[in-house]
């Protein structure tokens, strides 16, 4: 692959550069730190490669029809599984809600513990967790404090929830900032509130994070990855809704001077949608760039530590701990139109290092102009 999906808890800035000719050797490094697709996406060059590789992929076969339930079913290769692992997420007026049994169930309202309680699917059987470490129990005692920071901390609104697939994977790509990950924390809840049979979001999280003791713990139990490529390929073979985020690091740790502004995009998350042929849903949470507006960062510090960014923030390190609460910005997401470059290009799109820049290209241009809409 060009570059792992250095996504935390989700591009570039134009060089000037105009993309090679088609005859061109391939660059063979990682195009980080540079769009070159940002001045002319649609020059003649690069429209006549993409035409090009749509000519020479094969024509889509018609979908064979479901066999009859009594009809034997074909081997599949040893290590293969057979579509989803888990069965269908029950719409909300199918779900049988239990009596209120404790506190944490009286801190919800009926709308969120049905959608939390239609969750539970994921989880195989007895066991207390799905393979991933989701934990419905603890998703459980999480969710209120959550929906407290979504409802009255953020005051978060949100619009464009029919982008959102009722069914089926697909990837939601996003900008990210504020230090800490309460972007990835509302976007997870508001898609819970807003999607009927309702969908957890499983956000990718840097694998830094997923270091460090306890949070690590903690954000398994409420549903979100580390960014491997073997995570990401098999939420999405379940047919899970993946959340990205492709500023990585970059985006949480910007200066005050660059709020709003995108950072590079990693584009790992576009090859896996290729290959997984699901969409890539561009989506902006418009608030988070100013929960935690960050002054300076002590680079050298923060590279003897290991960490990304050691922050000076209005509030940090003057308040300790605290000062790393953000400020109660009001969150505004929103979810742009489905891009469906899998029906385009196929997996095959994969393979092709420029097509793949070209497309995270695209879905930059896609979530800043959502940035705009909202902020506008």
């Amino acid at each position: 692959m060009s570059d792992p999906p250095h996504i935390a808890p989700g591009a570039a800035s134009a060089s000037g550069r105009r993309p090679a000719s088609p005859s061109a050797e391939p660059e063979t490094g990682p195009a980080l730190g540079r769009d070159p697709f940002a001045e002319e996406p649609g020059s003649e060059a690069l429209v006549s490669r993409l035409d090009a590789l749509e000519r020479r992929r094969p024509r889509r076969r018609p979908k064979p029809r479901a066999p009859a339930a009594d009809a034997p079913q074909p081997d599949l290769p040893q290590g293969r599984a057979r579509g989803p692992s888990h069965p269908r997420t029950p719409a909300l007026a199918e779900v049988e809600l239990p009596e209120e049994s404790d506190f944490w169930d009286r801190l919800l309202p009926e709308r969120a513990r049905r959608a939390l309680s239609a969750t539970s699917h994921l989880v195989e059987g007895e066991a207390a967790t799905d393979r991933f470490g989701f934990s419905p129990e603890t998703a459980r005692k999480a969710l209120p404090w959550f929906h407290a920071l979504y409802r009255g901390w953020f005051r978060t609104r949100s619009r464009g929830h029919e982008h959102l697939p009722e069914r089926g994977g697909a990837v939601l790509a996003s900008n990210h900032a504020g230090l800490l990950p309460f972007d990835a924390a509302m976007t997870v809840v508001d898609v819970l509130m807003h999607t009927d049979p309702p969908r957890l979001a499983r956000a990718v999280v840097d694998r830094w994070a997923g270091e460090l003791p306890f949070v690590n713990i903690f954000y398994a139990r409420v549903g979100q990855v580390v960014g491997t490529h073997e995570n990401f390929a098999e939420l999405l073979e379940d047919e899970q809704l993946v959340l990205v985020f492709p500023e990585g690091a970059a985006g949480v740790t910007k200066p005050l001077r660059e709020r709003y502004r995108l950072q590079d995009f990693h584009v790992g998350f576009v090859e896996h949608a290729l290959r997984g042929r699901v969409p890539i849903v561009p989506m902006a949470v418009v608030g988070s760039d100013d929960q935690a507006p960050m002054l300076f960062d002590l680079k050298p510090l923060a590279r003897a530590l290991g960490m990304p960014a050691v922050p000076i923030t209005p509030t940090f390190p003057w308040l300790g701990p605290l000062g790393l609460l953000p400020l109660p910005v009001r969150y505004r997401i929103v979810y742009g139109e489905p891009l469906d470059f899998h029906e385009r290009f196929g997996p095959e799109g994969a393979e092709d290092a420029r097509l793949v820049h070209y497309l995270a290209a695209e879905v930059r241009r896609a979530v800043g102009a959502l940035i705009e809409s909202e902020r506008g």
